[in-house]
């Protein structure tokens, strides 16, 4: 089994994150052969909480093209994980 650290990379800042926030999910960025259990397990030994429920969505990386040469650039591809709490959870990562 990998250490939790190594499967959450960094939690998401954007407007939609900060919208879910109030439906009590959180989104991640996690390692790209991470599977939901290991998933679940990591945010329950991190944050101490319990989950409810994991979606993943994969992201392919942007191309990018650079004007002064003609070359072409690849973003690398990022996996996401939202994951639920269950009522009465929260994790204060976000909170000011």
């Amino acid at each position: 089994m990998r250490d939790a650290r190594d499967v959450i990379r960094h939690p998401v800042v954007s407007e939609k994150s900060y919208g879910l926030l109030e439906d009590n999910v959180y989104t991640f960025v996690v390692a790209m052969s991470a599977s939901k259990p290991e998933i679940r397990d990591a945010v329950e030994s991190i944050f101490d909480v319990r989950v409810k429920k994991v979606n993943t969505l994969n992201r392919d990386g942007k191309t990018k093209r650079n004007r002064r040469n003609p070359s072409v650039t690849r973003r690398p591809d990022v996996k996401r994980a939202y994951v639920t709490l269950v009522e009465g959870d929260s994790i204060d990562l976000f909170e000011v």
